[in-house]
């Protein structure tokens, strides 16, 4: 037994660290900081009363599973596993404000947007929960999971074989997907989805997905919890470093994606009279024949060709670029520049690739 003098003494000078306020820390000092840093829960936010929606949502259908939610670096349900991963900053006023600022949308950061992509999460958990993705009876109507998820998906806007529930025609990217987008409608209170889907192949998929869960009513889950993969308190990278990377894979959706190629196409420098003229001039004189010509031509909607054609607007006039060809050379150039973009949009969703 040690004597007193072989105890070893506890220093009492440590200097705890300060708590930190995600409501009051500086922009700069918060960026600086680990996810991991981040002093986050579920429990007592806005968050908790959307999973416990989600829970009588699956109770009212007599399925006796509730999906273990935890925070994650984005919306996700890692392969195989019944969980559900929701992003970190919606656990925050403060950096549901950061993610906005930086990625200029904060995916699920409204009551209705959060419990689509809950329903749509579930739809992943469910099915490895029970394994329905492995039901041949799935497989005939959906396909088969093992297919390959792609970078990007060509799908077709007008196709009724699938039901829309989230943006971007999500259901045609994957089987997976097909059959959660089918789940989320299915499940969504107070949706009357056989008249809103009458007539529509998809009935047949929600029909399907309406005897596949009378199927598992009141049967517990053959898996009722799996591995928290991507745990934001797992992640050492820092938000300014999550954010660069984040920025870097999404170039597209910010105004700049624009700036090498409209460089390529035209010059930087000052209009002069008849011979060189703003681009920005251009654009705006020819706005209608554009919008026009490239929705005829590419099948998008105007509106989406419209919302391309500011965004290369204002990186014309922040550039100040110029141009001493013909107008109906420049025009051509433009129109060449937007049809590339929407055709790569109309069949992958993304506009990325040079000319």
């Amino acid at each position: 037994m040690p004597t007193p003098k072989d105890v070893p003494k506890v220093r009492t000078d440590a200097v705890a660290k300060p708590q930190i306020d995600l409501a009051t820390i500086p922009e700069d000092a918060l960026l600086s900081l680990r996810l991991c840093e981040l002093p986050l829960r579920i429990e007592g936010t806005w968050l908790e009363a959307r999973i416990a929606q989600l829970y009588r949502e699956l109770e009212a259908r007599n399925i006796p599973f509730k999906p273990r939610c935890y925070l994650a670096d984005e919306w996700l349900t890692p392969e195989g596993e019944p969980v559900i991963g929701i992003p970190f900053y919606l656990a925050h006023p403060r950096l549901i404000e950061l993610q906005r600022k930086m990625m200029l949308e904060a995916e699920g950061d409204t009551d209705e947007a959060c419990m689509k992509l809950l329903r749509h999460e579930c739809g992943h958990a469910l099915s490895y929960a029970y394994d329905l993705n492995r039901k041949r009876s799935w497989q005939r109507v959906f396909g088969h999971s093992s297919e390959e998820y792609g970078d990007t998906y060509r799908f077709r806007p007008y196709s009724k074989s699938y039901v829309r529930h989230l943006d971007y025609y999500y259901a045609q990217y994957h089987p997976d997907e097909d059959f959660v987008e089918t789940f989320a409608v299915w499940l969504t209170p107070g949706l009357d989805w056989r008249r809103k889907y009458a007539g529509w192949k998809a009935l047949d998929k929600l029909l399907f997905v309406d005897k596949l869960m009378a199927g598992i009513a009141g049967k517990p889950p053959l898996r009722a919890s799996g591995k928290q993969l991507w745990k934001v308190s797992a992640i050492r990278s820092t938000l300014d470093r999550y954010y660069k990377k984040r920025r870097q894979a999404e170039a597209e959706d910010f105004p700049e994606f624009h700036d090498d190629n409209l460089r390529r196409l035209f010059a930087e420098g000052k209009a002069q009279g008849e011979t060189r003229q703003a681009v920005a001039k251009l654009l705006q004189a020819q706005r209608k024949p554009l919008l026009v010509e490239v929705s005829n031509w590419t099948g998008e909607r105007r509106y989406m060709v419209n919302k391309v054609y500011k965004a290369v607007l204002q990186r014309s006039r922040a550039l100040r670029l110029v141009t001493d060809e013909v107008d109906t050379v420049a025009v051509l150039k433009l129109a060449t520049y937007l049809t590339t973009l929407m055709m790569n949009y109309r069949y992958t969703t993304r506009l990325r690739g040079k000319l």
